[in-house]
């Protein structure tokens, strides 16, 4: 910790509301820093003694501050990629679906992907967002998009990243007809005539994958800093990247290949011994700004894919009680060989089922490696049932949730679940906290977007789009405990929370200023917006 007996600050905020995420001093309204970390906080008084003729301070005016926000599940450089693809994102109707994909076909150059020569089959539409839901539910088919796409190849994901749709011209490149067998963890959707439709459910996507042209590492460049100028403009000071892009042509050259990144990255490999070794080799803190994380695996798919998996049927599909993506011996070992090389693990779970197996291999896992500080995460933990939250709670695990899928998800939950279980077992926050839980928040973007104002506004409030009351007003949170799970718990929820989380003493001087003077106010509207990003005591937005 840096010592401040006789240290001159090179900022000093003063006159603010700071909230600091550090229950030993909730709020303070002044606050010294020097060399990009926090040396004191209180009132003025307290660090009147800092300033010295090279101090910059800041008068805020009363206006807020909190802590940087931690996006504790995203996929940056997919983010990055996305905002120059074609956006789907709020479509509902076919029409427009139809219209938005062939206008893409007629710009690649903004758009797509240049094939490689030898297909000679122009150029690659690539993006998604798209939410059959929105226009009734019909899932959409290559048949609606092979006339305007005759020779382009397309895929586009669905809003959760678990389906996507390819035009007949991607399924004749990858070699998909009626013959090809559904993938483990995937499944190939077809006709009752057996003619594949266009739609690969989560692992059958990799059939295609092999043919759409490889991202250089110049485009993963410009992807990473265009989506990490978005988060710092959210507010977004690091981010807990499960994307499988990674910076550089490897790994190992993450740092020498984005030397302008101004966001800290948490990232998680998919194969354990990849990451020892590498560990082992490069150190976990690969530059000031990356950092290897732990391993991720997956046991779902997800709810608007009828691929998360439960206990009990869909409603709206009552021969489906959704998919397995991996066999629990394997997940098993992954937990097992990852938690003997003291890694940490990941596991995306959202049905309540998916939920269960989960947390019956962590608890195994840790009955027989026995005690350690291993911080077992639930990636999503979206339907929980009875007793689940509690398991969390006994046995340590956090629960990595993202407040913004409830938007999208009330209404389908209540079709797909039937209105009694969705409501019996969805984005429970508050029984989690209420069972001592730690529950770190993020976007999961680009399936939602960057905004951790807007997940702090729906924890508070569950009220979805075009609903005049809240969703199961029970679980809602209040607004200290949503700052937290941006925060200091999602600093927690990747061994980060010595340097970031909170604005204490001696760690990164990572805030934000926020448009409102209010407390009151914002406690009671969740509003605000973001005037000003610090990264180590440096402006980085506006």
């Amino acid at each position: 910790m840096l010592s401040s007996s006789c240290a001159v600050a090179d900022l000093v905020l003063k006159n603010a509301l700071i909230f600091t995420s550090d229950d030993s001093l909730p709020f303070a309204d002044s606050m010294a820093i020097l060399d990009g970390r926090i040396l004191r906080l209180g009132t003025y008084s307290a660090v009147q003694d800092l300033v010295g003729s090279g101090t910059k301070e800041l008068n805020l005016g009363g206006k807020v501050v909190v802590p940087g926000f931690i996006d504790a599940h995203g996929h940056l450089i997919y983010q990055g990629l996305q905002m120059k693809q074609v956006n789907l994102h709020g479509v509902n109707h076919k029409h427009e679906f139809v219209t938005r994909i062939a206008e893409a076909a007629k710009r690649p150059d903004e758009l797509s992907h240049e094939i490689s020569r030898d297909t000679k089959k122009g150029n690659w539409v690539l993006g998604g967002g798209w939410n059959n839901d929105l226009w009734g539910g019909d899932l959409p088919m290559a048949s609606w998009i092979d006339d305007v796409t005759p020779s382009n190849p397309v895929l586009l994901s669905r809003i959760d990243g678990h389906m996507s749709l390819a035009n007949n011209v991607t399924l004749k490149l990858a070699g998909i007809s009626n013959l090809t067998e559904d993938p483990e963890g995937g499944t190939i959707v077809k006709t009752t005539g057996g003619d594949p439709t266009g739609l690969l459910i989560d692992s059958a996507r990799k059939l295609v994958l092999p043919f759409i042209p490889k991202v250089s590492v110049e485009e993963r460049r410009e992807a990473l800093l265009r989506a990490s100028n978005l988060a710092l403009a959210r507010g977004v000071t690091t981010i807990v990247d499960f994307g499988r892009y990674y910076p550089g042509e490897s790994v190992e050259l993450s740092w020498e290949d984005f030397s302008g990144l101004t966001i800290g990255r948490y990232d998680y490999l998919f194969v354990s011994y990849l990451l020892v070794d590498l560990i082992h080799k490069m150190g976990q803190v690969l530059s000031p700004w990356i950092y290897l994380g732990g391993v991720k695996g997956f046991a779902d798919g997800s709810l608007g894919s009828h691929t998360a998996l439960f206990h009990e049927p869909y409603v709206d599909e009552p021969d489906n009680c959704g998919m397995q993506i991996t066999e629990r011996e394997k997940l098993f070992n992954l937990t097992m060989e990852s938690d003997k090389s003291k890694l940490q693990v990941a596991i995306h779970a959202i049905g309540d089922k998916a939920n269960d197996m989960v947390l019956d291999i962590y608890e195994s896992v840790i009955s027989t490696n026995g005690p350690r500080d291993r911080r077992f995460r639930v990636e999503h933990a979206q339907h929980l049932a009875p007793g689940a939250p509690q398991r969390f709670g006994k046995l340590g695990i956090i629960a990595s949730a993202q407040p913004e899928h409830l938007l999208d998800d009330a209404e389908s939950a209540a079709n797909k679940l039937g209105a009694h279980r969705a409501e019996k077992e969805s984005f429970l926050f508050r029984s989690l906290l209420t069972c001592k839980a730690s529950l770190a928040f993020g976007s999961d973007c680009p399936v939602a977007n960057i905004n951790p104002l807007g997940g702090i506004r729906t924890a508070m409030r569950r009220i979805p789009p075009s609903w005049d009351h809240a969703w199961m007003p029970s679980e809602c949170l209040a607004l200290d405990e949503a700052i937290k799970a941006y925060t200091i718990s999602a600093a927690y929820a990747s061994f980060l929370d010595k340097d970031l989380g909170s604005l204490s003493p001696g760690k990164l001087a990572d805030f934000v200023i926020l448009s409102t003077d209010s407390w009151d106010e914002f406690e009671a509207e969740g509003s605000a917006s973001i005037e000003a990003t610090y990264t180590g005591g440096i402006q980085a937005y506006p």
